[in-house]
């Protein structure tokens, strides 16, 4: 169990929280590049670590993410108009550029210096593959832009998704780092979903229910071991790393696109979860791609026009009880990504960690906890820089091998778990 104060530490990411502060030293996904097609375009409603604001492209192709509400009354900037290089408050007019200076008051005369002195809270955001990210904290410390391998390889090779999911980022997140629950919740996808079938690893999966579970730290974070019984004399070893503060990358299975997450708060009781896939060495296939879009793998079908599942809460995930007895679903809800968000969701908007009972194979999601309360009081008391903020530490794999028993899975796997650019991933 979690003590009550521990927890809300973890769970509280509104500014001047400590962990709100902790995601205040990273870059973070904001939007989807998708969601700014064009110049001019309409503005997007922004909500992240409970701050609201306004995503917007101007005339000349510049990204900006604004606060909200414009400095005079306090009308949204949603409702602005895109032209000329700014933002115009459809109220009185007052005009914002992607910085968040006021360039134009009409009510003021030509020679007013009254604009100079406007200037709304603005965050940089920054295209880097198909993700809009954006830093959050003192300009004066902003890092150096993330190096994720999934948003630096050709567009042709990788594919990224978002969802909304009703409930705090860690539970969310901690589902991320939690590999002995693929056995029971997943073990319908194992056999039936086109991004994970076909693998020998599926069939270690389901052989062993009793993953034992070994935790290493890193640099940015920590290698999440689980190993399962293979040949004699031999494990199956699925190695997950985890880069603070919400990255998690999921083992490969064969030559199937290798999967992972960004968890992002946008407040204490809703987060973003954007899912990716891509290929180390070569383009995804057409068939994979539209899987994908289909909300097969890691991803989620969604609305159309929004970001919210098909399958949520207010439609009980679309359970089907019949699927669950004939056993093509263990849980009864389709797809291997609203099986997770449906039974976290199920904890409530911030589960009471006071009440859970964890066992060994929880030792991830323990360390993980203790790694995150460490980062967190440290930035608060001393000011130290937390793990994950160097780019150096984004360049990480995921890995699946089989070792013979002696072997030290992460002395066996150090380049594995390194991106070498031009090498595939290590896969079984």
């Amino acid at each position: 169990m979690l003590r009550k104060e521990i927890n809300e530490l973890l769970t509280q990411t509104g500014p001047g929280t400590p962990m709100g502060e902790l995601f205040r030293q990273y870059w973070i996904p904001a939007l989807l590049a998708e969601e700014l097609p064009e110049n001019d375009c309409p503005p997007v409603r922004v909500k992240l670590l409970s701050e609201r604001m306004v995503a917007f492209r101007d005339s000349e192709g510049r990204y900006g993410l604004v606060d909200e509400f414009c400095a005079h009354r306090g009308a949204s900037l949603w409702f602005g108009r895109n032209e000329g290089s700014g933002l115009r408050c459809p109220y009185h007019g007052w005009k914002y550029d992607v910085t968040g200076q006021c360039v134009e008051v009409p009510s003021e005369a030509d020679n007013s210096s009254f604009c100079q002195n406007v200037q709304l809270t603005s965050y940089p955001l920054v295209k880097i593959g198909d993700v809009l990210w954006t830093y959050m904290g003192d300009a004066a410390t902003q890092p150096p832009l993330p190096e994720f391998e999934w948003i630096h390889v050709p567009a042709e090779q990788t594919y990224t998704s978002k969802r909304w999911q009703q409930c705090n980022w860690l539970q969310a997140f901690e589902g991320g780092i939690d590999s002995s629950h693929v056995t029971f919740l997943h073990s319908g996808g194992l056999k039936t979903d086109p991004l994970f079938r076909g693998a020998k690893g599926n069939e270690y999966n389901m052989n062993d229910t009793k993953p034992f579970f070994e935790v290493a730290d890193s640099d940015g974070g920590l290698f999440v071991g689980a190993r399962r019984n293979a040949e004699e004399g031999k494990y199956y070893w699925r190695i997950t790393p985890y880069v603070m503060p919400a990255f998690t990358m999921v083992p490969p299975r064969g030559d199937h696109p290798v999967h992972g997450h960004f968890w992002v708060p946008i407040d204490d009781e809703n987060c973003w979860t954007y899912s990716f896939d891509y290929h180390p060495v070569r383009a995804l296939t057409e068939t994979e791609r539209q899987a994908m879009i289909d909300g097969h793998g890691v991803h989620s079908k969604n609305i159309p026009g929004t970001y919210r599942p098909v399958a949520n809460m207010d439609n009980d995930y679309l359970i089907d009880r019949e699927a669950q007895k004939r056993g093509e679903t263990y849980s009864g809800v389709a797809g291997i990504a609203m099986q997770d968000a449906s039974l976290q969701e199920s904890m409530g908007p911030i589960v009471d960690r006071t009440k859970e009972r964890l066992v060994p194979a929880d030792s991830g999601i323990i360390k993980a906890r203790q790694k995150l309360r460490k980062a967190a009081v440290a930035l608060r008391d001393e000011g130290v820089t937390p793990p994950g903020v160097d780019p150096e530490h984004h360049r990480v794999r995921s890995a699946a091998v089989v070792l013979p028993q002696a072997e030290s899975f992460l002395d066996s796997c150090r380049d594995a778990v390194k991106v070498t650019p031009g090498v595939p991933q290590t896969t079984v």
